[in-house]
C-alpha cells in the first residue's frame, strides 16, 4: 500500500470515527443554514474551512507554528458553539455566505480545527522525514471525510424540509441548539486551564 493511501485512509477514518466527532459538529453547524439546493454556496464556506484547516495542519506538522494542544481542544468546540449560535440568531433571509465576515470566520475556525488534525497525525507519523505525502494524503481523506458528512446533512435536511414539512427555520434552531449544548458539554469537560 503506497504512502499516500495511508494516510488518505487515515485522514478519512479520524474524521468519521468517535474521535472526530468534534469535526462533524462544526461542519453541521455551519451546514445547518443550507438546503440540498443551497450546494453551491454551502460549498463555498466548506472550502473556506478547508484552506484554514490545510494551512494549520501544515503549519504544525512541518514544525512552524505550534499552539498548545489543550487550548486548541478547548477552542474547538467554542467554534461550533460560536456557528451554531449566529445560525440561531440569524434572520430567515439572510441565509447566504456573501459577507466577507462569514468568509473569515470559517477560515480562522478552521484553521483552529487544522491544529486538532496535526496533533493526530504528528502522534501517528513519527519521525518520517519526508512530510509531504503524509500531510496532503492525510489533508485529503479528513476533508472527503467531512464533504461526506457536510453532502449527507444537505441531503437529511432536504428530507426534513422538503418533503416532512419542517420549516427551514425550525430544522436550524433545533440542529444549532443541539450542537450548542453538545459544545458547552465539550467545553466544560476540556478545562484546559486546569
Amino acid at each position: 500500500m503506497s504512502t499516500f493511501i495511508l494516510y488518505f485512509r487515515l485522514g478519512y477514518r479520524h474524521v468519521l470515527d468517535i474521535y472526530g466527532v468534534d469535526h462533524i459538529l462544526f461542519i453541521i453547524a455551519i451546514m445547518s443554514v443550507f438546503l440540498l439546493r443551497d450546494w453551491r454556496r454551502a460549498l463555498i464556506l466548506f472550502m473556506f474551512y478547508v484552506l484554514g484547516s490545510s494551512l494549520s495542519l501544515s503549519l504544525s506538522v512541518n514544525n512552524i507554528f505550534q499552539v498548545d494542544i489543550n487550548i486548541v481542544d478547548y477552542l474547538i468546540p467554542v467554534t461550533f458553539l460560536v456557528a451554531a449560535v449566529i445560525n440561531i440568531f440569524k434572520k430567515s433571509e439572510s441565509y447566504t455566505p456573501r459577507s466577507i465576515f462569514r468568509f473569515i470566520t470559517i477560515f480562522t475556525f478552521g484553521f483552529i480545527h487544522g491544529y486538532g488534525y496535526a496533533d493526530y497525525l504528528k502522534d501517528i507519523l513519527g519521525t518520517d522525514l519526508n512530510l509531504a505525502v503524509p500531510i496532503i494524503g492525510f489533508n485529503l481523506g479528513v476533508e472527503l471525510g467531512l464533504l461526506l458528512v457536510a453532502l449527507a446533512f444537505l441531503m437529511i435536511s432536504w428530507i426534513f424540509v422538503n418533503n416532512l414539512g419542517i420549516s427551514r427555520r425550525d430544522w436550524n434552531l433545533v440542529i444549532s441548539s443541539g450542537i450548542a449544548g453538545i459544545a458547552l458539554t465539550l467545553m466544560f469537560e476540556s478545562r484546559y486551564w486546569l
